[in-house]
């Protein structure tokens, strides 16, 4: 089993990351202020807009280490990759499934079982320990409508049905998503999800939490041989990593959204830590992006059961579990891919 290693956060803007024989080196105005060892990294995230020496990102391509340049506000923009790697007959496999509507449907749909069911079990724990200041019948209809909706996944065999039970499924989840923050109400409120850019302080987190998933699920993904920009539910586009956001479905509920409630409900995110620009976009402040990586790395360390192998392991590691049984099902050696299931 692979180990889960470190994540390398650098998030001052103005920063220059070079190698060192093996060490990244962190400058600023030609002074090292940080050094560490590769072999103890397993990412990079790269928040600044000065970049990294070549020699650096050559480096990080060939030992497998996954380095992504960041706006400040956390916006994905580019990733270092050197020569394709992984298994030709398995990324072949890939393409050929995902060029049929009709196979690529069968996977999709288990993605999306794994969503529905993360996000109904999000609802009913909320009605379970914290029953005296939510709305529980609200939960409990939304989260009935949401399994009659599973129902109807498991025999879905088109795309576009598969895509309108997935939305209609989000309306009801989001519908009582406000009830499931606790604190500070006045300034952590949901009403509806907003975007490129975010409008208040929970989309802010929410979207903030989507990239960091999005770059897990990426580096899970590829480093199973697998082509993160080929996916089935989401169609090719050129520049969007479909099979990245295919495999996120099932975490957006569980990992993301859980994580983000948490840290509200927790008090390790304060209002003060975020800023809101002149056209309404609201963005995590240097303080308010400091406290969630640190939770993020603190909640990736968690240990968990998985449910399919019924092995203990990191939270971490689980993209990469479930990147590596979608691998097992193209080649052969699953008869269906096994969703993350959490409860």
């Amino acid at each position: 089993m692979r180990h889960l290693l470190n994540t390398l956060f650098v998030l001052t803007e103005d920063s220059y990351l070079t190698l060192e024989g093996e060490n990244v080196v962190v400058l600023c105005e030609s002074e090292v202020r940080a050094r560490f060892p590769l072999h103890t990294l397993q990412a990079i995230l790269y928040f600044g807009y000065k970049g990294a020496s070549p020699a650096l990102m050559g480096a990080c391509a060939s030992r497998g280490v996954t380095l992504s340049f960041l706006t400040s506000f956390g916006k994905f923009l580019a990733q270092a990759c050197g020569k394709m790697q992984g298994n030709v007959l398995l990324r072949k496999q890939q393409y050929r499934l995902s060029d049929s509507e009709h196979d690529s449907c069968q996977i999709a749909r288990h993605f999306i079982i794994g969503k529905v069911y993360n996000c109904r079990w999000i609802l009913e724990r909320a009605t379970r320990d914290h029953a005296m200041r939510v709305d529980v019948a609200r939960l409990k209809k939304n989260s009935l409508q949401m399994a009659e909706i599973l129902s109807q996944l498991a025999p879905c065999s088109d795309l576009d049905t598969l895509r309108g039970l997935e939305g209609k499924a989000a309306n009801f989840y989001f519908d009582v998503f406000d009830e499931l923050i606790l604190q500070n109400k006045e300034h952590f409120y949901f009403q509806n999800r907003s975007r490129r850019p975010p409008r208040d302080n929970v989309n802010a987190l929410l979207s903030f939490a989507y990239t960091l998933l999005a770059n897990d699920c990426a580096a899970a993904l590829e480093s199973v041989g697998l082509d993160s920009y080929v996916g089935f539910l989401h169609r090719d586009r050129p520049g969007r990593a479909s099979l990245t956001l295919d495999l996120m479905e099932e975490f957006r509920g569980v990992y993301a959204d859980r994580f983000v409630i948490s840290l509200i409900n927790n008090r390790e995110i304060l209002p003060k830590q975020f800023e809101q620009k002149e056209n309404g976009a609201v963005w995590l402040n240097d303080e308010g992006r400091k406290a969630v990586l640190s939770a993020w790395q603190a909640r990736k360390k968690a240990t968990i059961t998985h449910p399919f192998l019924n092995e203990k392991l990191p939270w971490g590691l689980v993209p990469y579990v479930q990147a590596l049984l979608l691998s097992r099902y193209l080649r052969g050696d699953l008869d269906a891919y096994p969703p993350f299931f959490w409860k």
